[in-house]
């Protein structure tokens, strides 16, 4: 990763943190990759699933279509699907996905990073147990 002294301490670049510049075309582009977090702890607790991803080499943005399979940078979304659904729903945010009302138990959320025009790339499943509600004290 890019770094950059300032003053005493080392710190990473924009290019660094957010990746090549999204206005000049790559040669060569390397295979995207899909990185998926288990949700997050507190909202959990509290029946809401907040799962954070993000992706290398492939930009999350609202961009579909045949014609967008030669933008470079690469672009393409997210379909996601919870506890095998036959429907999913589409993410193009580059955001924290939330899920809430799942009934506690185990349950599975399926990303899938796709190209615009929908052909999955890579997928990823998280898999998590929504707890029981506690009575308020």
């Amino acid at each position: 990763m890019d770094a950059v002294l300032v003053g005493d301490n080392v710190s990473l670049s924009a290019r660094g943190v957010r990746g090549p510049s999204p206005l000049v075309a790559i040669e060569n582009e390397p295979p995207p990759r899909l990185i998926v977090d288990q949700p997050l702890p507190d909202p959990l607790a509290r029946g809401a699933v907040f799962i954070q991803y993000r992706t290398e080499n492939l930009r999350v943005i609202p961009v579909f279509g045949k014609g967008a399979l030669s933008v470079s940078p690469r672009v393409g979304h997210l379909h996601i699907t919870v506890d095998d659904a036959p429907w999913h729903f589409i993410d193009a945010s580059g955001e924290t996905v939330v899920v809430v009302g799942l009934s506690p138990g185990p349950h599975q959320v399926l990303f899938e990073l796709a190209d615009p025009a929908h052909r999955v790339i890579a997928r990823e499943t998280v898999r998590f147990v929504v707890p029981e509600k506690t009575p308020a004290a």
